[in-house]
Protein backbone atom coordinates (compact mmCIF):
# COMPACT_ATOMS: atom_id res chain seq x y z
CA UNK A 1 0.00 0.00 0.00
CA UNK A 2 2.95 2.21 0.68
CA UNK A 3 5.04 1.37 -2.06
CA UNK A 4 1.41 2.40 -4.68
CA UNK A 5 1.58 5.90 -2.67
CA UNK A 6 5.12 6.17 -3.49
CA UNK A 7 5.70 7.75 -7.18
CA UNK A 8 8.64 7.19 -8.83
CA UNK A 9 11.36 10.09 -9.31
CA UNK A 10 10.71 11.99 -12.92
CA UNK A 11 7.16 11.07 -12.85
CA UNK A 12 4.12 12.86 -10.88
CA UNK A 13 0.57 12.25 -10.49
CA UNK A 14 -2.39 14.05 -11.63
CA UNK A 15 -3.08 15.92 -9.34
CA UNK A 16 0.56 17.35 -9.19
CA UNK A 17 0.52 17.86 -13.02
CA UNK A 18 -3.05 19.56 -12.82
CA UNK A 19 -1.46 22.41 -10.62
CA UNK A 20 1.60 22.72 -12.50
CA UNK A 21 -0.20 23.60 -15.64
CA UNK A 22 -2.95 25.61 -13.75
CA UNK A 23 -5.85 22.95 -14.99
CA UNK A 24 -8.37 20.79 -12.92
CA UNK A 25 -7.58 16.90 -12.11
CA UNK A 26 -11.25 16.39 -14.54
CA UNK A 27 -9.49 18.05 -17.37
CA UNK A 28 -6.97 16.09 -17.60
CA UNK A 29 -8.98 12.99 -16.83
CA UNK A 30 -11.50 14.60 -19.65
CA UNK A 31 -7.99 14.80 -22.22
CA UNK A 32 -7.41 11.17 -21.00
CA UNK A 33 -10.49 9.36 -22.18
CA UNK A 34 -10.21 11.59 -25.49
CA UNK A 35 -6.89 9.88 -26.62
CA UNK A 36 -5.44 13.53 -26.69
CA UNK A 37 -3.16 13.37 -23.51
CA UNK A 38 -2.65 10.26 -21.95
CA UNK A 39 -0.31 9.49 -19.26
CA UNK A 40 3.19 7.93 -20.06
CA UNK A 41 2.48 5.46 -17.02
CA UNK A 42 0.27 4.23 -14.60
CA UNK A 43 1.23 2.92 -11.30
CA UNK A 44 0.05 -0.55 -9.61
CA UNK A 45 -3.02 1.46 -7.89
CA UNK A 46 -4.06 2.47 -11.32
CA UNK A 47 -2.61 5.89 -10.44
CA UNK A 48 -2.08 8.38 -13.77
CA UNK A 49 1.94 9.59 -13.89
CA UNK A 50 3.21 12.05 -15.79
CA UNK A 51 6.31 13.12 -16.77
CA UNK A 52 7.91 16.55 -18.22
CA UNK A 53 7.25 15.41 -21.70
CA UNK A 54 3.83 15.06 -20.77
CA UNK A 55 3.80 18.32 -19.44
CA UNK A 56 5.00 19.73 -22.56
CA UNK A 57 2.46 18.07 -24.91
CA UNK A 58 -0.03 19.67 -22.38
CA UNK A 59 1.03 23.07 -22.75
CA UNK A 60 1.00 22.81 -26.54
CA UNK A 61 -2.84 21.44 -26.12
CA UNK A 62 -3.53 24.37 -23.98
CA UNK A 63 -1.69 27.32 -26.23
CA UNK A 64 -3.65 25.82 -28.99
CA UNK A 65 -6.82 25.77 -27.38
CA UNK A 66 -6.51 29.13 -26.40
CA UNK A 67 -6.08 30.11 -29.82
CA UNK A 68 -9.49 28.83 -30.66
CA UNK A 69 -8.46 25.31 -31.90
CA UNK A 70 -11.03 22.15 -31.07
CA UNK A 71 -10.21 19.23 -29.36
CA UNK A 72 -10.84 17.65 -32.22
CA UNK A 73 -8.68 19.62 -34.57
CA UNK A 74 -6.04 19.07 -31.94
CA UNK A 75 -6.16 15.19 -31.22
CA UNK A 76 -6.49 14.28 -35.07
CA UNK A 77 -4.56 16.92 -36.47
CA UNK A 78 -2.33 19.56 -34.75
CA UNK A 79 -0.63 17.40 -32.36
CA UNK A 80 0.86 15.50 -34.84
CA UNK A 81 2.63 18.66 -36.58
CA UNK A 82 6.63 18.21 -36.52
CA UNK A 83 8.34 20.99 -38.89
CA UNK A 84 7.53 24.97 -38.16
CA UNK A 85 6.25 25.05 -41.64
CA UNK A 86 3.63 22.81 -40.85
CA UNK A 87 2.77 24.66 -37.75
CA UNK A 88 2.90 27.88 -39.87
CA UNK A 89 0.08 26.92 -41.94
CA UNK A 90 -2.29 25.58 -39.54
CA UNK A 91 -1.40 28.94 -37.64
CA UNK A 92 -2.78 30.80 -41.04
CA UNK A 93 -5.41 28.76 -41.39
CA UNK A 94 -6.46 29.28 -37.91
CA UNK A 95 -5.93 33.18 -38.47
CA UNK A 96 -8.30 33.15 -41.71
CA UNK A 97 -11.04 31.35 -39.74
CA UNK A 98 -10.72 33.55 -36.58
CA UNK A 99 -11.04 36.68 -38.71
CA UNK A 100 -13.99 35.31 -40.11
CA UNK A 101 -15.79 34.38 -36.95
CA UNK A 102 -14.99 38.39 -36.02
CA UNK A 103 -16.42 39.56 -39.38
CA UNK A 104 -19.82 37.67 -39.06
CA UNK A 105 -19.64 39.12 -34.87
CA UNK A 106 -18.84 42.53 -36.11
CA UNK A 107 -21.89 42.23 -38.72
CA UNK A 108 -24.43 40.36 -35.92
CA UNK A 109 -23.27 43.48 -33.67
CA UNK A 110 -24.49 45.85 -36.17
CA UNK A 111 -27.78 44.01 -37.02
CA UNK A 112 -28.36 43.76 -33.75
CA UNK A 113 -27.89 47.77 -33.21
CA UNK A 114 -29.83 48.55 -35.90
CA UNK A 115 -32.75 46.09 -34.54
CA UNK A 116 -32.53 48.09 -31.40
CA UNK A 117 -32.92 51.34 -33.49
CA UNK A 118 -36.16 50.10 -35.33
CA UNK A 119 -37.67 48.29 -31.54
CA UNK A 120 -36.75 51.86 -29.93
CA UNK A 121 -38.82 53.73 -32.73
CA UNK A 122 -41.78 51.38 -33.07
CA UNK A 123 -45.09 52.52 -31.02
CA UNK A 124 -45.47 48.57 -29.78
CA UNK A 125 -43.98 45.48 -29.24
CA UNK A 126 -44.47 43.46 -32.59
CA UNK A 127 -42.28 40.44 -32.88
CA UNK A 128 -43.54 39.71 -36.21
CA UNK A 129 -41.96 42.96 -37.69
CA UNK A 130 -38.92 42.25 -35.36
CA UNK A 131 -38.66 38.66 -37.63
CA UNK A 132 -39.04 40.72 -40.87
CA UNK A 133 -36.47 43.27 -39.91
CA UNK A 134 -33.74 40.80 -38.64
CA UNK A 135 -34.23 38.86 -42.23
CA UNK A 136 -34.01 41.63 -44.20
CA UNK A 137 -31.07 42.73 -42.54
CA UNK A 138 -29.60 39.34 -42.87
CA UNK A 139 -30.55 40.19 -46.63
CA UNK A 140 -28.53 43.41 -46.62
CA UNK A 141 -32.12 44.88 -47.65
CA UNK A 142 -30.91 48.48 -47.24
CA UNK A 143 -34.66 49.17 -46.50
CA UNK A 144 -35.52 46.99 -43.72
CA UNK A 145 -36.46 50.42 -41.71
CA UNK A 146 -39.42 50.80 -44.51
CA UNK A 147 -41.10 47.63 -42.24
CA UNK A 148 -42.24 49.51 -39.28
CA UNK A 149 -44.42 51.89 -41.12
CA UNK A 150 -46.49 48.65 -42.54
CA UNK A 151 -49.06 46.91 -41.01
CA UNK A 152 -50.12 43.56 -40.89
CA UNK A 153 -51.87 43.29 -44.38
CA UNK A 154 -49.00 44.87 -45.89
CA UNK A 155 -46.36 43.08 -44.71
CA UNK A 156 -48.41 39.47 -45.43
CA UNK A 157 -49.32 40.63 -49.12
CA UNK A 158 -45.66 41.31 -48.97
CA UNK A 159 -44.66 37.95 -47.91
CA UNK A 160 -47.14 36.21 -50.13
CA UNK A 161 -45.60 38.62 -53.11
CA UNK A 162 -42.12 38.18 -53.18
CA UNK A 163 -38.83 36.24 -51.86
CA UNK A 164 -35.39 37.17 -51.29
CA UNK A 165 -34.23 37.59 -55.33
CA UNK A 166 -37.66 39.29 -56.75
CA UNK A 167 -38.17 41.59 -53.53
CA UNK A 168 -34.34 42.56 -54.48
CA UNK A 169 -35.09 42.92 -58.03
CA UNK A 170 -38.36 45.02 -57.27
CA UNK A 171 -36.69 47.75 -55.05
CA UNK A 172 -33.85 47.75 -57.50
CA UNK A 173 -36.60 48.64 -59.96
CA UNK A 174 -38.29 51.20 -57.66
CA UNK A 175 -34.75 52.87 -56.56
CA UNK A 176 -34.06 53.03 -60.94
CA UNK A 177 -37.73 54.69 -61.41
CA UNK A 178 -37.13 57.09 -58.49
CA UNK A 179 -33.64 58.23 -59.75
CA UNK A 180 -34.87 58.28 -63.89
CA UNK A 181 -38.13 60.71 -62.27
CA UNK A 182 -35.35 63.02 -61.10
CA UNK A 183 -33.30 62.56 -63.80
CA UNK A 184 -36.35 63.77 -65.86
CA UNK A 185 -37.46 66.49 -64.01
CA UNK A 186 -34.11 67.65 -64.03
CA UNK A 187 -33.67 67.96 -67.93
CA UNK A 188 -37.08 69.56 -68.29
CA UNK A 189 -38.82 66.64 -70.08
CA UNK A 190 -42.07 66.90 -69.77
CA UNK A 191 -44.56 64.50 -68.06
CA UNK A 192 -46.50 64.51 -71.35
CA UNK A 193 -43.77 64.11 -73.90
CA UNK A 194 -43.49 60.06 -75.11
CA UNK A 195 -40.38 59.87 -73.23
CA UNK A 196 -42.48 61.06 -69.66
CA UNK A 197 -45.10 58.40 -70.70
CA UNK A 198 -43.35 55.72 -71.32
CA UNK A 199 -41.29 56.13 -68.14
CA UNK A 200 -45.24 56.79 -66.47
CA UNK A 201 -46.34 52.70 -68.34
CA UNK A 202 -43.12 51.62 -66.59
CA UNK A 203 -43.60 53.23 -63.04
CA UNK A 204 -47.17 52.07 -63.25
CA UNK A 205 -46.18 48.43 -64.69
CA UNK A 206 -44.36 48.27 -61.47
CA UNK A 207 -46.96 49.22 -59.16
CA UNK A 208 -49.25 46.56 -60.71
CA UNK A 209 -46.59 44.17 -60.00
CA UNK A 210 -46.18 45.00 -56.38
CA UNK A 211 -49.80 44.92 -55.33
CA UNK A 212 -50.93 42.12 -57.91
CA UNK A 213 -53.89 44.25 -58.39
CA UNK A 214 -55.07 44.74 -55.03
CA UNK A 215 -56.57 48.19 -54.71
CA UNK A 216 -56.55 47.96 -51.35
CA UNK A 217 -52.47 47.84 -51.30
CA UNK A 218 -52.73 50.80 -53.83
CA UNK A 219 -54.12 52.81 -51.10
CA UNK A 220 -51.88 51.88 -48.62
CA UNK A 221 -49.07 52.85 -50.73
CA UNK A 222 -50.43 56.18 -51.46
CA UNK A 223 -50.92 56.44 -47.43
CA UNK A 224 -47.21 55.40 -46.88
CA UNK A 225 -46.34 58.00 -49.50
CA UNK A 226 -48.06 60.81 -47.73
CA UNK A 227 -46.22 60.18 -44.19
CA UNK A 228 -44.10 62.37 -43.00
CA UNK A 229 -42.29 60.36 -40.16
CA UNK A 230 -39.43 59.27 -42.84
CA UNK A 231 -35.83 60.21 -42.44
CA UNK A 232 -35.87 63.60 -43.93
CA UNK A 233 -33.42 62.69 -46.65
CA UNK A 234 -35.17 60.23 -47.92
CA UNK A 235 -38.33 62.52 -47.92
CA UNK A 236 -36.91 65.00 -49.53
CA UNK A 237 -35.65 62.38 -52.55
CA UNK A 238 -39.18 60.74 -52.68
CA UNK A 239 -41.16 63.83 -52.79
CA UNK A 240 -38.87 65.33 -55.44
CA UNK A 241 -39.48 61.77 -57.47
CA UNK A 242 -43.23 61.99 -56.55
CA UNK A 243 -43.89 65.10 -57.83
CA UNK A 244 -42.80 64.00 -61.25
CA UNK A 245 -44.38 60.80 -60.75
CA UNK A 246 -47.60 62.02 -60.29
CA UNK A 247 -47.99 64.17 -62.78
CA UNK A 248 -46.98 62.05 -65.55
CA UNK A 249 -49.33 58.64 -64.04
CA UNK A 250 -52.27 61.45 -64.22
CA UNK A 251 -51.72 62.21 -67.92
CA UNK A 252 -51.00 58.84 -68.41
CA UNK A 253 -54.43 57.84 -66.52
CA UNK A 254 -56.38 60.53 -68.59
CA UNK A 255 -54.91 59.49 -72.20
CA UNK A 256 -56.30 55.67 -71.19
CA UNK A 257 -59.86 56.85 -70.09
CA UNK A 258 -58.79 54.80 -66.68
CA UNK A 259 -58.45 56.44 -63.07
CA UNK A 260 -57.59 53.57 -60.74
CA UNK A 261 -57.82 55.71 -57.45
CA UNK A 262 -61.26 56.52 -58.06
CA UNK A 263 -62.91 53.67 -55.75
CA UNK A 264 -60.73 54.98 -53.08
CA UNK A 265 -61.70 58.63 -53.38
CA UNK A 266 -65.21 57.35 -53.55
Amino acid sequence: MEKDKAVSQGYMTVGEAAKKMGVTVRTLQHYDREGLLSPTAISEGGRRLYTDKDIVKLHQILSLKHLGFSLDDIKNRLILLDTPADVAVVLAEQAAGVREKIESLSELSRELEMLREEVLQMQSVNFKKYADIIVNLQMKNEFYWLIKHFDDQMLDHIRSQFDEDSGKAFMNTFMQLQEEAIRLQNAGILAGSDEGQIFAKEYWDMITKFTGGDMSILSKLVELGQFEGFDPRWKEEQDLANAYVMQALELYFARLGVDPFQEDRK
